[in-house]
């Protein structure tokens, strides 16, 4: 908002400065004749007095009278001049000659300069000279106040617009965290009242909305999971009452249920963490730790696959204070889904940043993720066409969740192309 008022700031005293400079100037030209007129009845008394002051005197004392006339009227400037001498234009010099008064005007349309002619080889000159120099200051001294006058008027008239849009824009900020609570409470006599008037509106349905999708989508998990538990049970009773042949697909029927089961499990993860009122721990971790704990989870089957992984860390990795369940549920997603993908390696790096910040890399040597997709991934159900297949794509969620966990921390989850030959994750996690 600074930044409006001092643009607008800066418009209004380029604005003036130009309506100076160009329309006073303007108005003269158009106006000529008349400023002109005006200016030769407002010098002609002065002008009369002059003349009358030399032809009461012999020409001979014309120089002594000049010098009176010079200090009496000081600082002024009174000159006697011939008519050759005083660079006359044609139409001055005609005027002059005919026995009229000749002005020349200065800015703003005032006289500067006035010609009476004495006879017809001399005339008097009055000249007015240029301000000194502590005139000036003052003349702009005074157009500074002015200057000043008008900034703290837009000061006063900008503050009460500058206030009501900070809250504004507070409210929509908290409202991007996942605040749906937030409203402006601005007065409806504000300037802006209208516009957060409507905004409210639009919160306050989306509130709605979001409420009625959280609420829906776990009742209907909580729904779900009461009779897929039934089912497995079932299922797992039946096993040896029923003939050998049918076990195997009775196995597959149990399969089934609990892959539904674990997307309901999911899916409840994953409303969880859309809640910004969530409580969030805080402690203070070792991301090294941390990291062997989640690879322990999967060293047995990365062992039985031959797949070569490695974790690599910076030696003077400091601790971090962050959430670490949901930092490890990140991680996990991440180590699982390059699991999926990778061909023979995987590789796992802690890096300290310049500013604080831990980088955690997730890379492997898989085909990689083309770059028009590199976002989409992040989408809840959203799986590249090679993933379609249940036993490598899974449900699509847990990139989502993943980058959720993360950025309700602070930090941030991307994606690049690793040196491996397969794709680069990269969880940031802020200083603090």
């Amino acid at each position: 908002m600074l930044k409006i008022l001092v643009r607008l700031y800066l418009v209004i005293i380029v604005a003036y400065a130009g309506a100076i400079a160009l329309i006073p100037d303007t108005i003269v030209g158009l106006f000529h004749d008349r400023f002109m007129a005006y200016n030769l009845d407002q010098a002609k008394g002065v002008q009369t007095l002059i003349v009358r002051q030399f032809q009461q005197t012999p020409r001979e004392q014309w120089p002594t009278v000049e010098k009176e006339l010079a200090a009496a009227f000081k600082p002024l400037e009174v000159r006697l001049l011939r008519m050759d001498d005083a660079e006359l234009s044609s139409e001055e010099k005609a005027r002059l000659e005919h026995g009229l008064y000749v002005v020349r005007m200065a800015d703003w349309g005032y006289y500067e300069t006035a010609l009476a002619p004495l006879d017809q080889d001399w005339l008097v000159r009055l000249h007015s000279p240029d301000d000194p120099l502590d005139i000036n200051v003052l003349s702009w001294g005074v157009t500074v106040l002015i200057g000043a006058a008008m900034l703290g008027c837009l000061l006063l008239w900008v503050w009460p617009h500058w206030r009501d849009l900070e809250r504004l824009k507070d409210t929509a900020r908290r409202l991007g965290r996942g605040e749906m609570s937030e409203r402006t409470h601005i007065s409806p006599r504000s300037n802006i009242g209208e516009l957060a008037g409507v905004f409210d509106t639009m919160a306050s349905d989306l509130e709605r909305h979001v409420n009625q999708q959280r609420e829906l989508l776990n009742a209907v998990s909580h729904e779900l999971r009461t009779p897929l538990t039934r089912l497995d049970f079932g299922l797992v009773l039946l096993f040896d009452e029923v003939p050998p042949a049918s076990r195997k697909r009775l196995l597959g029927l149990v399969g089934h249920v609990r892959e539904l089961d674990e997307l309901v499990l999911e899916l409840l993860s994953y409303s969880r963490l859309e809640s910004a009122d969530q409580a969030r721990e805080r402690v203070e971790v070792s991301l090294l730790e941390l990291v062997d704990s989640v690879l322990g989870g999967f060293a047995e089957e990365l062992d039985d696959r031959g797949i070569q992984w490695e974790v690599q860390c910076d030696a003077d990795l400091p601790r971090f204070v962050l959430d670490p369940r949901l930092t490890a549920r990140a991680v996990q997603n991440l180590v699982r889904n390059a699991m999926r993908y990778c061909d023979e390696s995987l590789l796992l790096r802690l890096r300290l940043e310049e500013d604080g910040a831990c980088l955690v890399t997730v890379e492997d040597d898989g085909i990689g993720i083309p770059v028009e997709e590199r976002e989409r991934i992040f989408q809840p159900f959203y799986r590249l066409d090679r993933s379609r297949d249940r036993n490598t794509g899974g449900f699509g969620l847990g990139l989502a969740i993943s980058r959720r966990a993360i950025e309700g921390q602070g930090g941030t989850l991307t994606v690049a192309q690793s040196a491996l030959g397969g794709a680069q994750f990269r969880i940031r996690l802020p200083a603090g």
